[in-house]
């Protein structure tokens, strides 16, 4: 299959991992933002293939564990209400709130569906009028565009019958905020391809020219994820700090600029508090003014909500790269893919649920 099995290679991958041993000469620290490229280090046993001392820092960059625990507690306000029909992706079923999860919401007679793409949700506000339908619309970069194709269509359609519970979030300041912290450890990064496949990489370039950084932007399979490495690795010890594309099978340096202009014009750049992080400015999106009237967050009058973190629960050190899931006293006891105290367990994508086996 192309673009799949060569980058599944066994021979190719032993050829990468020899030429990063030979070119490493120190322990640095490469962070892969993306929970998806977590999930293929981890499952696939590169972490542990690294030349010694090197080490994988695994980032934020998992949609469902950094969205914020009140936008969830505001899904399950929601979705309670009789006249509700609330739909979103099935990784978000099981995700917990303060006290409950969309999926136990359904079990007791909620009506939450289980959709695969915005576009579902809009067909079924326009098929069935009596029902108010709600869209949980969360993650980075990658799924805005086709949220704001959702709200362009129900405006064009007249649906005053749907909405959309916003809580996109934004890679770029997120790493800021990690080179920001005086803790951070972090020498180069992998940005993750789906990402800047939708925006392009001319975002990263500040970031490495200020901080003296290099960033790779890097696809998913194991060969994506060893050349990406290699790449950083090369830069670090050359002493250089650009944004080089490893995934040029499907990333330009500008991106798509159709979908750039779609998000454009439905949403607007916002502060936004990223689960387990806190607070940081204009790190996420949020519906532009003329598109209000689907904001489900205030149509339903659930804005004003707030939630406090489980105590026991360290995702934050862990989204950060500061903390491994093995350092949690919650980790695989009271916390477990079955009774998940944070998002990072319960997502697929989640560091926790990849090192839990």
């Amino acid at each position: 299959m192309r673009y799949l099995d060569e980058y599944r290679d066994p021979e190719l991958a032993r050829h990468v991992l020899d030429r990063l041993r030979r070119t490493a000469t120190r322990p640095w620290r490469v962070m892969e933002v993306c929970g998806g490229q977590t999930h293929t280090l981890v499952r696939q046993g590169i972490d542990a293939l690294l030349p010694a001392g090197m080490r994988m820092v695994h980032g934020p960059g998992c949609p469902v564990c950094v969205t914020p625990l009140e936008t969830l507690d505001r899904a399950m306000a929601i979705a309670a209400r009789p006249e509700v029909t609330f739909a979103s992706f099935g990784d978000m079923l099981r995700v917990p709130g303060t006290r409950t999860d969309l999926l136990a919401l359904r079990a007791g007679g909620a009506d939450v569906r289980v959709v695969y793409s915005p576009m579902d949700a809009v067909r079924i506000a326009e098929a069935e009028p009596e029902r108010e339908v709600v869209f949980l619309a969360v993650g980075f970069e990658t799924t805005a565009p086709a949220n704001a194709m959702a709200a362009l269509h129900a405006r064009r359609l007249g649906l005053a019958n749907f909405s959309l519970l916003v809580s996109h979030v934004l890679v770029p300041p997120a790493m800021t905020a990690l080179l920001a912290d005086p803790d951070c450890e972090v020498q180069a990064f992998l940005a993750a391809g789906h990402v800047c496949a939708v925006m392009g990489w001319r975002q990263y370039e500040p970031i490495a020219a200020r901080w003296r950084v290099p960033i790779v932007v890097t696809g998913f399979e194991p060969l994506d994820l060893l050349e990406g490495v290699l790449m950083a690795v090369e830069q670090l010890e050359e002493g250089r700090t650009e944004v080089v594309n490893q995934y040029a099978r499907a990333v330009q340096r500008a991106g798509n600029r159709r979908a750039q202009h779609l998000v454009e014009q439905v949403f607007r750049i916002t502060d936004r508090t990223w689960r387990g992080i806190g607070p940081l400015p204009a790190s996420g999106l949020e519906l532009a003014p003329e598109y209000a009237a689907f904001d489900a967050a205030r149509r339903f009058g659930v804005s004003g909500l707030r939630s406090a973190e489980h105590r026991g629960c360290i995702a934050g050190a862990i989204l950060t790269g500061a903390r491994e899931p093995t350092d949690c006293t919650a980790y695989g006891t009271r916390c477990t893919p079955r009774t998940p105290l944070g998002a990072p367990m319960v997502s697929a994508e989640g560091t926790c649920a990849a090192y839990h086996v």
